[in-house]
């Protein structure tokens, strides 16, 4: 019989082995694999036992257009092994790649109960590198996801877009924010810029919508923080940006803090961590009203939303630095582990 573990009366008292099987991991940098390694941290001080198995443990290949994100290469037989010798009470596949797809076999093949999560809307980033039908990508990602018990969502507007394309069992998994790193500081003159200083942090890549804000007259400076497949042409058609490169910890949460405006230009993004890590230092945000934003942002006073981005900066300049930081606050690492936890499937 299959349970979810938040439907199990009393609550299980002991210690779970929860087997998290990701094409998203370390040395990678990304909201999946910042949101698995939060989670996974915070389900190991709950006293659960778990076993990530990553590209880090297999021979790779890079994978077209994106050669810094490497893909396991014929992971099968090591998946399976690993599952068996771990002997995981829950099975959860992160992503849809080599080792998610190698994982999702092995329980099918067994009758094991997993959960799978929609981080990512791969059809819309397919179609913006080859220009194949939605129709087509959401037909191949939905059939992933049929067997799963629970597909764990970021947001209500996600959930309401897979529902509309017939996928079922949907549940919510929030996000999170570590408030204390992130956080306001005074150094602002970190950042010898014009101001006010206008701020993207996330990849460098053709889906996050970068150029439109690149393109947009602006007073003060735009810095974008990150690393990806676009840096080079951007950087060489946009001179007078800005670019940072690839910033982790400290370091990247003092380029947030000595910022004005937090831009986030993506339109495909399922939640976007970084809103969380603008808000909680600070800054107020500017994007576009499509999922990710409007359920962070949307009525919350702490940033604008607008179909014109430059509109939408304008208007985040007039917000109070110190009601982002409030809103931010009421985002835990904690509390998303508790809901991940209680969507697995024992």
């Amino acid at each position: 019989m299959i349970r979810r573990i938040a439907d199990l009366h009393p609550p299980l008292a002991r210690s779970l082995r929860i087997l998290i099987a990701t094409d998203a991991w370390r040395p990678q940098v990304n909201g999946v694999v910042r949101t698995l390694g939060r989670v996974t941290h915070e389900l190991e001080a709950q006293g659960h036992q778990v076993e990530v198995v990553g590209p880090d443990r297999f021979r790779t290949l890079p994978c077209p257009t994106y050669p810094e994100i490497r893909l396991a290469l014929l992971p099968g037989r090591r998946v399976a092994r690993t599952i068996e010798n771990f002997k995981p009470d829950c099975i959860h596949i992160s992503t849809e790649g080599p080792i998610g797809r190698a994982a999702r076999a092995w329980c099918l093949k067994h009758g094991h109960a997993f959960t799978t999560a929609y981080h990512t809307k791969f059809p819309e980033y397919v179609r913006a590198r080859c220009a194949v039908p939605l129709a087509w990508s959401y037909a191949v990602v939905r059939r992933f996801h049929a067997p799963s018990t629970s597909v764990m969502v970021a947001t209500d507007s996600i959930a309401s877009e897979l529902l509309a394309h017939g996928f079922t069992n949907i549940r919510r998994w929030s996000r999170g924010v570590d408030t204390e790193l992130f956080r306001p500081r005074d150094d602002k003159d970190f950042l010898n810029l014009p101001r006010p200083i206008h701020l993207y942090v996330g990849r460098v890549a053709i889906e996050k919508n970068i150029e439109a804000f690149l393109e947009l007259d602006l007073p003060g400076s735009k810095l974008v923080v990150g690393d990806g497949p676009q840096l080079p042409e951007l950087k060489k058609r946009h001179p007078g940006a800005f670019f940072a490169g690839e910033k982790h910890g400290e370091e990247l949460a003092r380029h947030y803090a000595a910022a004005d405006i937090f831009v986030f230009p993506s339109r495909t993004d399922t939640f976007g961590l970084v809103l969380l890590e603008a808000l909680a230092s600070g800054l107020p945000v500017a994007a576009y009203p499509v999922p990710g934003p409007l359920d962070v942002i949307n009525g919350s006073g702490v940033g604008a939303l607008h179909e014109n981005l430059k509109s939408a900066i304008e208007a985040a300049r007039d917000i109070d630095p110190g009601l982002c930081r409030a809103h931010a606050l009421e985002f835990s690492w904690a509390a998303s582990a508790r809901q991940f936890l209680g969507n697995l499937a024992a």
